[in-house]
């Protein structure tokens, strides 16, 4: 089956966007998102648009500075992006409160884009954190 290049457009992006969180670069992200970009939910006090991921990527970068993410299906209709995909690392830092444990971790996560032209508007996500709960034998201390 033939991909349009609007298509192939939209599915650069949406790779761009792992890739950015992968590479925790904001300068990534920055090519592949708008300005006033939305991530759904936001993180506690965060503007829309890249910047809100600094401190983010700075975490990950901690507490899994060997994240990989494996994109497993994109479903495209409209402006509106579906992924389905797996992250995998091993934390060797603070983890939500979870101290490093050495382990390798492997969950799912669950993405809906909204597109606007070339770029992505806003994203709502869905990460497995039960599931990185059950690998490291423990709540975050804010959850116990």
């Amino acid at each position: 089956m033939a991909v349009s290049t609007e298509e192939a457009i939209t599915r650069e992006a949406i790779e761009g966007l792992y890739r950015a969180f992968e590479q925790k670069s904001v300068a990534l992200l920055r090519k592949v998102v708008t300005p006033d970009w939305e991530y759904i939910p936001e993180p506690a006090g965060a503007a829309p648009g890249p910047e809100q991921m600094v401190q983010i990527f700075a975490n990950i970068a901690t507490a899994l500075p060997d994240m990989k993410i494996t994109i497993l299906d994109v479903l495209i209709h409209g402006d509106r992006v579906g992924v389905r995909a797996e992250i995998t690392g091993t934390q060797t830092g603070k983890l939500l409160g979870i101290a490093a444990s050495s382990k390798h971790i492997s969950f799912a996560i669950h993405s809906f884009h909204q597109m606007r032209g070339n770029l992505i508007a806003k994203t709502w996500h869905l990460e497995d954190w039960l599931s990185v709960f059950r690998q490291l034998g423990q709540l975050p201390p804010t959850l116990e």
